[in-house]
């Protein structure tokens, strides 16, 4: 089975399917008026902060693909309390920052083709310099935590992926990631 797909939006063969799909930040700040975003919200590509109370991280959440080459990975945003917001910046660039203990969190990415995913429980896993934090899911029986759990084949990689290629709202808020960058390294 090829790696490529015919995209439905634009009908041409692509020869790389997407791995990747991330959210640019939680759903949270979604909800904010724009015109009030510079002044309420501090956004970067991996941290978030809300009125100075709400703090969010974007990870990886990764699925199993056993069939495929790796993991097929949603970039999403997991609130953390303030403790442990403060912790993980601390130890930001610190070599051995993956040693530190799971954080407790609320998934605030609400992924589309499943159920609703907003405040599924999840413990964040610091990783070592350089490569996001990984999410994982509280073991229960939503498809999204049944699939990160079980893994899943490249031909639903492939359903997800032109899907999410289809829709106009979901590429608004989910982006692919270059085939050339792994979703876990920071640009």
């Amino acid at each position: 089975m090829t790696n490529g797909f015919f995209c439905g939006k634009c009908g041409q063969f692509h020869a790389e399917l997407p791995m990747d799909f991330g959210a640019d930040a939680p759903a949270p700040f979604y909800s904010i008026p724009q015109a009030e975003q510079d002044a309420r919200c501090e956004l970067t590509s991996d941290l978030c902060m809300i009125d100075q109370k709400e703090f969010y991280v974007r990870g990886c959440l990764e699925i199993p693909v056993i069939d495929g080459p790796r993991p097929f990975v949603w970039g999403v945003w997991t609130s953390l309390s303030k403790h442990n917001i403060k912790r993980m910046a601390e130890l930001w660039e610190s070599p051995g920052r993956e040693s530190e203990p799971l954080s407790f969190g609320w998934l605030c990415t609400s992924l589309p083709l499943y159920p609703e995913t907003l405040l599924l429980k999840t413990n964040v896993r610091t990783r070592p310099v350089g490569y996001r934090p990984l999410v994982e899911l509280e073991p229960t029986d939503h498809p999204l935590a049944i699939e990160q759990r079980n893994g899943i084949t490249m031909k639903r990689v492939r359903e997800l992926a032109e899907a999410l290629l289809l829709s106009d709202e979901s590429m608004r808020i989910f982006k692919t990631v270059s085939d050339k960058v792994n979703c876990q390294k920071f640009a």
